[in-house]
């Protein structure tokens, strides 16, 4: 358990002296926040002009997060670097050399980033709320309506599997170049397109963000056929996170540095 906790430092150590994982966070949160509360302003605005059918299915909640797609952007770049770094660097000898337990390597690293994620992603994920819930006026939810604590809770969920899948892929293809032409595009361009195009919606809403998001949404669309709900959708994404670190494992495992 001591040699644990020295690498839990060590990791913690690494994350924290390195610019780019801190202003990745920054990023993201001033995105998630500032997109959001625009959006909520501009429907604020625009509330009556909208369709009847689109007003019946505001949702005040889910419209604070209009910003997690960008700030989603941040988390993978995050994920991409806390691995990444170590191997583009050459480091990743040096680490490996002082904790040859290559599991007990990737779960430290993955322990410290994903726990300071979720703090930063949990809390990005209020501050949002209820700055855009600020903005929306008579339009506004409260924390204590019926599954709004679940959504803004699921928020911070959401950004911290997010960062975590994209530390499986990284681990995975050990380049930050090669993973983040993988994964900006995948989340930024490919699931949009499958999720809105007719004949492959029921493939894209199994992608992890486009089920991961469901967690924050309150009220459910008009019209909507997604055979999952809330917590079903969260399953998903945690299955694809799943999936992504023991790929990323057995990689670690049987490859050299």
């Amino acid at each position: 358990m001591a040699a644990v906790g020295q690498v839990i430092r060590s990791e913690w150590t690494k994350i924290r002296s390195v610019r780019s994982t801190v202003w990745t966070l920054g990023i993201a949160v001033v995105v998630t926040i500032g997109v959001g509360v625009l959006i909520c302003s501009l429907t604020n605005s625009d509330f009556n002009s909208m369709p009847a059918r689109a007003r019946l299915s505001f949702d005040a909640t889910n419209i604070s997060f209009a910003g997690m797609g960008l700030g989603q952007l941040a988390m993978i770049v995050f994920g991409v670097l806390v691995v990444s770094n170590e191997y583009s660097t050459g480091m990743i000898r040096a680490s490996l050399a002082a904790v040859p337990q290559r599991g007990t390597f990737l779960f430290c690293k993955l322990l410290v980033a994903t726990a300071l994620v979720f703090v930063v992603g949990l809390a990005t994920s209020f501050v949002t709320f209820f700055a855009g819930q600020t903005v929306l006026g008579d339009l506004r939810a409260y924390i204590g309506d019926p599954g709004v604590l679940r959504a803004v809770i699921g928020g911070g969920l959401y950004m911290t599997l997010i960062a975590l899948f994209s530390m499986g892929v990284a681990t995975m293809l050990r380049s930050p170049m090669l993973s983040l032409g993988i994964l900006m595009p995948f989340f930024f361009l490919i699931s949009n397109i499958l999720g809105n195009v007719p004949a492959t919606q029921k493939v894209g809403r199994f992608l992890p963000d486009q089920a991961g998001s469901k967690i924050m949404q309150v009220v459910t669309p008009a019209n909507s056929d997604v055979p999952y709900g809330p917590w079903g959708g969260l399953a998903i994404m945690i299955a694809w996170t799943a999936a992504a670190l023991i790929g990323g494992y057995v990689v670690l495992k049987r490859r050299d540095a």
